[in-house]
């Protein structure tokens, strides 16, 4: 049903000449981050304090920014642990006075303070299955 009025709204919006495409002549796009997990219900409460999130309504192994200015952060079944470090991780940078409450968040959901060594430039987080991110600030930085 949502596929039929989406599909019906890009029709009527290209018959009367309108692109879906941004100013820089772009076309539209649309960024989700997906994170493996073994146990979804155990990682998904430390993305969401870190991140400061609310779950989607619409799927609740996904997270939506209530801004709506970020990615959506959904999160996939694994079946079996991965011995190799992770080859990707998340920068958060927030306002200074905000990032010891973001990881004070993070760490009661279940994660783990990795490194605080260059804080307050950035703090090294993750989550009880190793998905590290940084929570970053702008002091102490070159």
């Amino acid at each position: 049903m949502r596929t039929t009025l989406a599909r019906e709204i890009s029709a009527a919006l290209s018959a009367s000449g309108h692109r879906p495409d941004s100013a820089a002549g772009r076309p539209a796009q649309l960024l989700e981050l997906a994170i493996d997990a073994l146990e979804i219900p155990r990682v998904l409460p430390f993305w969401k304090a870190v991140l400061d999130y609310v779950i989607d309504p619409t799927y609740p192994k996904a997270l939506v920014d209530p801004l709506r200015e970020g990615p959506a952060v959904w999160f996939q079944q694994m079946d079996e642990p991965r011995e190799q470090r992770n080859r990707i991780h998340f920068d958060i940078t927030v306002p200074h006075d905000e990032a010891e409450r973001r990881i004070r968040s993070a760490v009661a959901a279940g994660g783990t303070l990795l490194s605080d060594r260059e804080a307050p430039a950035f703090s090294i987080l993750a989550d009880s299955e190793g998905n590290e991110i940084c929570v970053c600030t702008w002091q102490g930085r070159d």
